[in-house]
């Protein structure tokens, strides 16, 4: 499995007190600020307590989706990328976060076309997935292949369904053979290859996890998805994110991990 999946570097950003004010696709209600912070402090505990090192960014006031610090970048352990957003609403949070990731990175590259959402954008052993979305166009997902291409990164282009928000709100890599999928992702043919678990249709949103280590992190709202994983031998470290849910947010939101 090498370095893969042995993320040892995290960065976080704190929920700002407007995040009841965060996009979302479908109206549950404004989520919580005390019970979004709540969970994402049990997000940053549960990563620490896998030997992660988490840095910690304060809140960005006027940047009610900020928290979700994985859709303006993308980082690999040799370098990082500043994407850029479709949405006005979050336009200005990869120039911010840069800041930080000049401090980690010695190489950060800035994508100059086209918009290009993280969430979009999932990694695998030998290969980047970007998936033209809601979020993401042709012209940013050629730009960053472009970019991946120049640090030796072969790249696939997908097309997300239309009902879909990102990639990875459907989809996880959960071992270097197996990906977790949704029903509506698990023909997507650059997915071939893989041994897929397809989430129950009830509990779609399990799909999005994230493999720390030998630790699978999935939503504890997900009994029956939670039960075929264990099931199959996998670790699991169950966390709240019912708040989160509320903004279209799920777990690999949260954080930009790598191995240092």
């Amino acid at each position: 499995m090498g370095n893969f999946f042995d993320i040892n570097k995290a960065i976080v950003r704190l929920p700002s007190k407007e995040v009841s004010n965060g996009l979302r696709s479908v109206d549950y209600g404004d989520p919580s600020y005390e019970l979004v912070k709540a969970e994402h402090d049990v997000y940053v505990k549960a990563l620490i307590s896998e030997s992660v090192d988490v840095e910690i960014l304060a809140p960005l006031p006027g940047f009610p989706d900020a928290l979700f610090i994985e859709d303006p970048a993308l980082v690999f352990s040799e370098a990082a990328v500043v994407l850029k957003s479709s949405r006005i609403e979050r336009s200005g949070e990869g120039e911010i976060l840069s800041r930080s990731l000049k401090n980690n990175f010695h190489d950060v590259f800035y994508l100059d076309d086209g918009f290009v959402d993280g969430g979009d954008v999932l990694q695998l052993p030998d290969a980047v997935i970007i998936g033209l979305s809601q979020r993401t166009d042709r012209k940013g997902a050629e730009a960053l292949r472009i970019i991946l291409n120049h640090l030796g990164k072969k790249s696939l282009i997908c097309k997300v369904p239309s009902e879909v928000l990102h990639l990875k709100s459907d989809c996880s890599l959960i071992d270097c053979d197996t990906i977790l999928v949704t029903e509506k992702l698990a023909d997507e043919k650059t997915l071939s290859g893989f041994n897929k678990i397809i989430v129950p249709e009830k509990e779609s949103n399990a799909a999005n996890t994230i493999r720390i280590k030998s630790k699978i992190f999935i939503g504890q709202q997900f009994p029956a998805t939670i039960q075929v994983l264990e099931k199959r031998g996998f670790e699991l470290i169950p966390l709240g994110i019912s708040e989160i849910s509320k903004i279209d947010a799920g777990l690999s939101c949260m954080s930009l991990r790598w191995f240092q």
